[in-house]
Formats: structure tokens, sequence, C-alpha cells
């Protein structure tokens, strides 16, 4: 049996946050970016629906540092009166700062088959998707080239550095426990509806996550 397509890129910035579900008002985070969140990392710099884009590990390539982060919050979850008076929320959160990652996944078919008339037509000149998606997205990461501009967790986070994996060490002795983290948002790779699930019993070991085996949909 053939060995499922692979890529790998890395990411570094001055301030992340993954946002943990349970922290309520004042957002902290987990140590390394959730498998949702590097599947959009990997999607800015390529996306494409007849391809899945699957996370399977995470390395950590610089010290975890926590540090407390303020600013004002204007959005549309406000309280009604902060809306009508043009009041900002100050929202509160712990961060990671100067953080590094190198990012893992493979690569799948898409099982659909509903696809817009431009994704049927690049299928139709294509053997091979993965194989083809591969190329173009180690292409596009040499050349910095990107779909969106990635991001550290919020989108005000913005990457100093996104690209071909570096010789960055990873931190071996970072070993921690996750009971929790979220694993997908949606229902489909792509075109789904919102359903969040988790993966239970996470652990970073000598600097390295595993993802482990996708949940079922």
């Amino acid at each position: 049996m053939r060995e499922p397509y692979a890529i790998c890129l890395e990411i570094a910035g001055p301030t992340a946050i993954w946002t943990r579900p349970d922290t309520g008002d004042s957002p902290g985070t987990y140590p390394t970016p959730t498998r949702s969140a590097a599947k959009g990392i990997f999607e800015a710099i390529l996306w494409n629906p007849a391809v899945e884009i699957v996370p399977s590990r995470v390395e950590i390539c610089a010290p975890l540092v926590y540090h407390h982060y303020a600013t004002n919050y204007g959005g549309p979850l406000r309280k009604s009166g902060q809306i009508k008076d043009g009041n900002n929320y100050q929202l509160f959160a712990t961060v990671l700062i100067n953080v590094r990652y190198r990012l893992y996944a493979s690569l799948n078919p898409a099982t659909r088959s509903d696809f817009p008339p431009k994704i049927r037509q690049w299928l139709e000149r294509t053997r091979s998707p993965c194989h083809a998606f591969k190329d173009i997205f180690e292409r596009r990461l040499k050349r910095g080239q990107c779909h969106y501009v990635p991001s550290l967790g919020w989108r005000e986070f913005v990457p100093s550095y996104v690209g071909e994996p570096q010789n960055s060490p990873v931190q071996a002795d970072i070993n921690l426990s996750l009971s929790s983290m979220p694993d997908q948002l949606f229902s489909k790779p792509a075109y789904g509806e919102h359903a969040l699930s988790y993966a239970q019993g996470l652990v970073i070991e000598s600097g390295v996550l595993n993802y482990g085996a996708r949940h079922a949909e």
C-alpha cells in the first residue's frame, strides 16, 4: 500500500494563543496548536476541497513562555449597553510569546463529489490529486505565497516566519499531559456544519504532540 502523501511547514511568531474552551471570558492557551488550528495554518497556504489535510503531529521548537495579555474588544459579543454607548470591552488573556512550531499533516482525497466547476475541471486534468496538491503546496511555501494570511490563533497574531522546515531543535525537555483538546470544529472537511469534537488523553512527549487517530465523523 502506498504511504499517504505528507506535507510539513514551520511557523514562528512573537505571540500566539490556542484557546482553551474551558477558560471562559479570560482565555487561556494550550501549549500547541489544536488539530483544527494546524489545519487552518496549512489551508492558509493552499486550500482545495478535493484534498483533505489531516494534521498528524506538531513539534515544539521554542521554550513555552506564558504571558498576560490585555486588549480592547469592540466586536459584536459585547453587552448591548456597551455597543449602544460605543464602549469597548477590556479582554484579558494568557498567551504564549516567541513561539516556533513544526507542523506535519497527511493528505487524503476528499470523499465528496459535488465540487465547484473549477475543482471538477482540475480533477479531470489530474490523475493524482494528493500528489499535485503536495507539489503546489511546497512550491507556494518556498515562494512565500498564501491563500490568506496565516495566524497564530487570533487573527492579530501574525507569524514572523512561515515556510519550509528549518533545522530548529525540538524542545525535548517538554513533557505534558493534555486531558482534553478540541479535535475537529466541523462535521465535514469542507462545507460542513459546526460540530465540535474533542480528543482525550493526549500527551506531549519530548516536545512532540501526536494528534492521534482522527475523530470519527
